[in-house]
């Protein structure tokens, strides 16, 4: 079974700094692409960032210049460093990864989500 671990939501001050981790194991082929989304309250759902697995980054504007994703391919892990963070940046934030299974099927999944409070 593929599983997504997330971890290094909390509660921050404005203009503080968070870094969230992601990291996907069991059954995996190969990367395809590896992300952020948050959902904020009373919100759809929202692209925060991506990774492909050349290496390309997409941010959404509302991040762009505060918000660096990062991966790790040794162990299938993203990383995304929040700085000078906002109130509008609370949120649940959901790691997704699609990928190849070692069968050859691709899947996309999600994590469990983090909660990012960023308030005074």
């Amino acid at each position: 079974q593929v599983q997504l671990v997330e971890s290094g939501g909390g509660l921050v001050q404005p203009g503080g700094s968070l870094r969230l981790s992601c990291a996907a194991s069991g059954g995996i082929r190969s990367i395809i692409s590896m992300g952020w989304y948050r959902q904020a309250p009373g919100k759809q759902r929202e692209l925060v960032a991506t990774v492909s697995s050349s290496g390309v980054t997409n941010y959404a504007d509302s991040v762009k210049g505060r918000f660096t994703l990062s991966r790790d391919n040794a162990k299938n892990t993203a990383y995304l460093q929040m700085n000078s963070l906002i109130p509008e940046d609370t949120a649940v934030y959901y790691c997704n990864v699609i990928l190849l299974r070692v069968e050859g099927l691709r899947y996309n999944t999600w994590g469990q989500g983090t909660q990012v409070t960023v308030s005074s």
